[in-house]
């Protein structure tokens, strides 16, 4: 399967038709309509009719479209994932993910409700028991909940659940976040970061990017359009990391070394291992461009 990119995932409240509207012009790389936190009780089924039809109108092209249902505990779940499934966006968001059975509950509906292969499963983890249950929920993108792609961190109601303080340096959050990493990982699943919520500190913004990019995420949730842009960038291969990618794939590309399992660049010693690293940098970074560039020329 193609890798997607997915530096940074901007939930937009379902109610707000004008924020549907103006989701067209945003780059973020994916788009999350959401009909469940960010909608009261009263407006559900308005939000719902909604996005579901600025979903089958198509005009988001260059972004990856997820809708975001209420679990399907609440009375609106069931209505939220049949509208959703006919709405046949890219994935699926799924709230208080805790058990394998509930990726596997939703799949089957999806299954029942003629949801094309195409439509597939993102989880939110984000309940003390889902922490405790991450590497088998993660396995069921191997079986019966095969649609499931993605892990989102849902980081605020981890936080109140568990009662941990969100410090700066998410030190208490680290131990999960790793975890959770870990089973995506062993599942060739995608993750994404939550959210940051103070909006007038980008610098601090940008701290916890750079921090989830080096714990291993593909990218970060975000809450404003402001946040796209610096999580776009620091979740892109930096010019000095494609420069040390292309002189090790160079390195390895010298015929005079085409067997060799380890080579010298710039003063190091790299093994082929790194050779995989720097062909996925190399890969990401021009992935990154043509993602770019597409949106630039439909936006101009």
């Amino acid at each position: 399967m193609t890798e997607l990119t997915r530096r940074s995932a901007l939930y937009m409240p379902g109610s707000n038709a004008r924020a549907l509207e103006k989701a067209r012009e945003i780059p973020a790389d994916a788009l999350i309509f959401d009909l469940e936190d960010a909608v009261a009780p009263d407006a559900k089924a308005q939000a719902r009719s909604q996005v579901c039809e600025a979903v089958k109108t198509r005009n988001y092209s260059g972004r990856e479209i997820v809708i975001r249902i209420n679990a399907l505990s609440t009375p609106w779940g069931a209505d939220d994932l049949a509208a959703a499934c006919a709405a046949c966006p890219d994935a699926i968001l799924i709230p208080k993910v805790e058990a394998p059975d509930d990726i596997v509950a939703v799949a089957r509906r999806m299954d029942e409700q003629a949801a094309p292969e195409t439509t597939r499963i993102w989880a939110m983890m984000e309940t003390p028991r889902a922490m405790l249950n991450t590497l088998a929920i993660a396995d069921t993108a191997r079986g019966e909940g095969g649609r499931l792609a993605l892990f989102v961190m849902g980081t605020n109601d981890l936080a109140k659940d568990t009662r941990v303080r969100l410090s700066k340096d998410r030190s208490a959050m680290l131990p999960w976040l790793m975890n959770c990493i870990a089973a995506a990982r062993a599942n060739g699943l995608a993750i994404l970061d939550g959210v940051y919520n103070n909006l007038e500190d980008i610098e601090g913004f940008s701290r916890e990017c750079e921090q989830g990019r080096d714990l291993g995420m593909d990218g970060k949730t975000l809450i404003h359009p402001k946040q796209v842009e610096p999580c776009n960038r620091i979740f892109s291969p930096s010019e000095a990391e494609v420069a040390w990618a292309e002189s090790v794939k160079a390195a390895f590309d010298d015929p005079a070394q085409a067997s060799a399992g380890v080579v010298k660049v710039n003063g190091q010693m790299v093994e082929r291992l790194h050779l995989d690293i720097a062909r996925r940098i190399l890969t990401v970074s021009a992935r990154n461009r043509e993602a770019s560039s597409a949106r630039e020329h439909r936006n101009g």
